[in-house]
């Protein structure tokens, strides 16, 4: 097995990469994974277009060196703009440029199949030119509960709806998914190419985002307002949640494997909304009433994370159970936060060591 230490990868040798290109690396998990590779003494090209990501989140790391940000977006880089903006070489790339959830980019289907299309083929064309490992980060599947137990579709699917049907309000992000996870698999098996996916489960942490529907960000959101924390259907639906440097930590061992089958990253507990709910308005001290809105009583079953793969080949495991992880997220969100640089939060477009 494979050391699960703060940084897992660092061996006395040092890490395995000397260049890294980390794209989407302005997002919540992007930019945790660009400071532990800089902080590994690994130069990382940062790439993000800011349509979701954030400039103060990778902030810290002007002045370091070996890093730099490039505020691109990667459809803009397919063709001869690529070799001229990334210039590489890498010996790591980390594509996370599309949405952790299917509630989010709901007014953007096209930006979403194009992320999972165009921009998977540019990100694995960029590996490919450098014989780069290359890690895809995608999304779980979700059981519509249609089909026989145990099997289950990317995306969210009602239950009785046909899971092919293109039209539904989740069903670009599932297509987009399968998609760029067919695309990684076609691309190793006829290029022999070093690439990967790995299925990231629901993560959360100090800096996550909490405007984008997903759970446990827009509960906190609402008990630090003051507001009703209101839950989905009957407050029944489970989570895995998954603390954000735990999931670094398992991202970094499956990059720094060769496994081309799926790997699972997730929680390995698994919550109620009603429980994280109630767990979140205590820790915010807040007198907010929790409310189930029965909307989605019925809504299809989110699986658990299947981690048996991740720790027997990577060695990996969750350390931060969910309570604990939702004690120190509420608490940063409490705390005064310092101003991000005037020079990095304009965006700029390139900043670097």
């Amino acid at each position: 097995m494979m050391p699960t230490a703060a940084f897992p990868m660092k061996t006395a040798a040092g890490a395995p990469w000397k260049r890294a290109l980390v794209i989407g690396g302005a997002g919540f998990l992007g930019s945790r994974l660009c400071t532990r590779l800089v902080d590994s003494d690994v130069e990382v090209d940062c790439l993000d277009n800011l349509s979701t990501g954030r400039a103060g989140r990778v902030a810290h790391l002007a002045g370091r060196r070996g890093f730099r940000f490039l505020e691109r977006d990667l459809l803009d880089l397919a063709g001869p703009a690529c070799a001229d903006t990334l210039t590489g070489p890498y010996d790591l790339v980390l594509h996370l440029a599309g949405p952790a959830c299917p509630d989010a980019w709901p007014e953007r289907p096209l930006d979403l199949l194009d992320a999972g299309s165009v921009g998977t083929r540019t990100a694995l064309a960029v590996a490919d030119r450098d014989g780069a490992r290359f890690l895809l980060a995608s999304a779980p599947p979700v059981y519509d509960g249609t089909g026989p137990a145990g099997t289950g579709s990317h995306g969210l699917v009602a239950p009785g709806a046909d899971p092919a049907d293109p039209v539904g309000p989740h069903r670009v992000h599932a297509e987009a998914t399968r998609f760029a996870e067919a695309l990684v698999a076609a691309h190793a098996a006829d290029h022999g190419s070093d690439a990967g996916v790995v299925r990231l489960f629901t993560a959360y942490g100090p800096g996550m985002r909490t405007d984008d529907g997903g759970v446990p960000g827009r509960l906190i959101a609402s008990a630090l307002a003051g507001e009703p924390v209101v839950v989905a259907g009957d407050g029944g639906r489970t989570h895995s949640l998954c603390y954000v440097d735990d999931m670094v930590d398992g991202v970094l061992l499956v990059a720094a494997g060769r496994s081309v089958r799926p790997v699972d990253i997730g929680g390995d507990e698994t919550a109620t909304e009603l429980e994280i709910a109630r767990r979140v308005v205590d820790l915010a001290g807040s007198g907010s009433p929790v409310t189930c809105d029965g909307v989605f009583a019925d809504a299809p079953r989110r699986p658990c994370p299947i981690t048996g793969f991740a720790r027997e080949i990577f060695g990996w495991m969750p350390k931060v159970g969910w309570r604990e992880g939702l004690a120190r997220t509420v608490a940063s969100f409490r705390e005064r936060t310092e101003p991000v640089p005037a020079a990095v939060a304009r965006g700029g477009g390139e900043w670097w060591a």
